[in-house]
C-alpha cells in the first residue's frame, strides 16, 4: 500500500491523509507531470520530468488548471475534480495539456485528494509516443485496406481478360498437372474443363518433352515455346508456359495458339464452311470421344438438353442426359465399334429443366477398329411421333366445306368469296396446329405468319379457348 501524509504546520506532527493501491495509481513512479491543486482547482506547485522540462510551466502557478487544458478537454478535466472531490481519487483520462509555448501533449491523468480541505494533486503522464504509435498503426490499417481493394480490381481484371480472351489459356496444377482453370475458348477448342489431367491430352511421344519445358520454367522463369499435340484430334498447338506462385499454391498458366500444319494437304480437304453449317442444321448434333465423353455440340443439341451454353455441355458425358443412360449409351458404342454406323436408333432426352423428348440418333465413328470420336446426329421426333396418323382418305374427308351454289344469287359474291377465303384459312389454321401439337410459334413459322398474326387469326375462328387445343 502507498501512504500520503501532510505535516501539520501548527503542531510539527505528520499524519497519512490518504492511503491507495499502488496498482491504482501506478503513475506515481515516474510522472511527466505533477500538479498540486488547492480545493478551487488552482495550481499551487507544478513538475515536470525532463522529456518536457524545456517549458516554463511557472507561468502557471495561480492560474486555474482548467484554464491551461485544450477545450476539448474541459469537461473530462471537470469530471474528473469532481471525482477526485467526492471519492478521493479519480478515474484514469487523456486530457490534451496546452503549455505555455503553445505545445499542446496528451497528458493521462488521475487526481489524488490530499484530505480535508488541503487539496488536490494531479498526477500526468505523457501519452504522446502512445498516441504517435496509434496513428502509425491506424495509417497502415488503411494502407492495408487500400492494398486489399487495389488487388481485389486486379483479380477482376484478371478474370475479365482471362474470359474475354481469344486465345486458348489454361491454369495447370505445378504437382499433379491437372486442369485448374480453363477460359471459354480453351474449352471450346479442346473441350478441357477443370479437374482433367493435361498429360493425358498429349500425344504420349510428347509428354517427357513437356515435362522438361516446365522443369525450365520452374528453374529459369522461362522456356523457349513448343509445338505439341493436344486433344482428342491430336491437332498440333503452340504453347507457352510461365509459372505463377502465392503462399497457398504454385500453377502453371498455358498459352495455346493453333498451328497451321504445311502438310495439311495430304488429308481430304474439309468443305468450306463445314463447321458454320453444323452449328446451323435444325437437328442436333454432338461428337463424343470413345468413353462417351462430349466433345463438341452445336446450338441444336444444347437447346435440346437445355443446356446453358455450348461450354456447359463439352466435357459432360453423353448418357447423363438419355433415359435409359447406361444400356443406350452401351448399346449405340457397341454398334458403332462392330458396325461402324448406327441408324435410327429410337430413345428419350431428358433435358437439364426435366423436359423429355424423344429421339432418333444416326452416329459414325472415325473411320479406326476402335474409333476415337464418334458423330452423331440426333433429330426431335416428338411432334411426328405424337400427331395421329391419318390415311389419305381421312385427310381428304377433312377437306374445308366451301359454301353451295344455292347461295348465289341470295348472297353478294363479294360476302361468298370472303367466306371461302375464311373457310379455307381456318383449315389450314387447324392443321398446322395439329402438326405441331399445338406449338403456337411452330406453327406460325408453317403458316408464314408473325405470332400476333396468328393469335388473331385464332381469336377470329375461336381456336384460342380450351376446345381450340392451343
Amino acid at each position: 500500500m502507498l501512504y500520503l501524509e501532510i505535516v501539520d504546520g501548527a503542531r510539527g506532527a505528520r499524519r497519512p491523509v490518504i492511503q491507495a493501491s499502488l496498482t491504482s495509481v501506478n503513475l506515481l513512479a515516474q510522472p511527466d507531470v505533477t500538479l498540486i491543486l488547492d480545493m478551487d482547482a488552482v495550481i499551487r506547485d507544478v513538475t515536470v520530468s525532463n522529456t518536457i522540462s524545456d517549458e516554463f510551466v511557472q507561468d502557471w502557478l495561480g492560474r486555474p488548471w482548467i484554464e491551461t487544458v485544450a477545450e476539448s478537454g474541459v469537461e473530462r478535466t471537470r469530471r474528473s475534480l469532481e471525482d477526485a472531490r467526492s471519492n478521493g481519487l479519480s478515474a484514469f483520462r487523456q486530457i490534451p495539456q496546452r503549455f505555455p509555448s503553445g505545445l499542446e501533449l496528451p497528458i493521462e491523468y488521475t487526481l489524488v485528494r490530499l484530505g480535508g480541505a488541503t487539496g488536490l494533486i494531479a498526477i500526468g503522464r505523457n501519452l504522446q509516443a502512445s498516441s504517435e504509435l496509434q496513428s502509425r498503426l491506424i495509417a497502415a490499417q488503411q494502407a492495408m485496406e487500400r492494398d486489399y481493394w487495389k488487388l481485389r480490381e486486379v483479380e477482376t481484371r484478371y478474370r475479365l481478360l482471362f474470359d474475354a480472351s481469344n486465345e486458348a489459356v489454361l491454369v495447370i496444377n505445378a504437382e499433379d498437372l491437372r486442369v485448374v482453370e480453363a477460359n471459354p475458348a480453351a474449352i471450346r477448342a479442346l473441350g478441357l474443363t477443370r479437374g482433367w489431367e493435361f498429360l493425358n491430352e498429349l500425344d504420349p511421344r510428347e509428354r517427357d518433352a513437356f515435362r522438361g519445358m516446365l522443369v525450365r520454367v520452374r528453374e529459369n522463369g522461362r522456356a523457349p515455346e513448343g509445338i505439341f499435340r493436344i486433344g482428342a484430334q491430336q491437332k498440333p498447338w503452340m504453347l507457352k508456359a510461365s509459372l505463377m506462385t502465392d503462399d497457398a499454391s504454385t500453377v502453371y498458366m498455358l498459352q495455346l495458339v493453333a498451328v497451321e500444319v504445311e502438310t495439311r494437304v495430304i488429308a481430304p480437304p474439309e468443305p468450306v464452311g463445314l463447321a458454320n453449317i453444323i452449328q446451323n442444321i435444325p437437328d442436333g448434333f454432338v461428337a463424343i470421344d470413345s468413353d462417351g465423353v462430349v466433345r463438341s455440340a452445336n446450338r441444336a443439341f444444347v437447346d435440346l438438353v437445355q443446356g446453358e451454353s455450348e461450354a456447359a455441355v463439352i466435357g459432360r458425358r453423353f448418357d447423363r442426359w438419355l433415359h435409359r443412360s447406361g444400356e443406350d449409351l452401351g448399346a449405340l458404342l457397341a454398334s458403332v465399334r462392330r458396325e461402324g454406323v448406327v441408324r435410327l436408333f429410337v430413345t428419350s432426352l431428358r433435358g437439364e429443366r426435366g423436359a423429355v423428348a424423344a429421339v432418333e440418333i444416326s452416329a459414325g465413328g472415325d473411320g479406326e477398329e476402335r474409333p476415337a470420336t464418334i458423330g452423331m446426329i440426333v433429330r426431335e421426333v416428338s411432334p411426328r411421333l405424337g400427331a395421329p396418323a391419318q390415311s389419305n382418305a381421312v385427310q381428304a374427308s377433312a377437306a374445308p366445306a366451301l359454301p353451295s351454289l344455292e347461295s348465289a344469287g341470295k348472297t353478294p359474291l363479294k360476302e361468298l368469296v370472303q367466306a371461302a377465303i375464311s373457310v379455307v384459312e381456318r383449315h389450314y389454321v387447324e392443321s398446322a396446329l395439329r402438326i405441331t401439337d399445338g406449338n403456337r410459334t411452330a406453327a406460325a413459322e408453317q403458316l408464314g405468319l408473325s405470332r400476333q398474326s396468328l393469335y388473331a387469326k385464332l381469336n377470329r375462328y375461336g381456336l384460342d379457348g380450351p376446345d381450340g387445343k392451343s
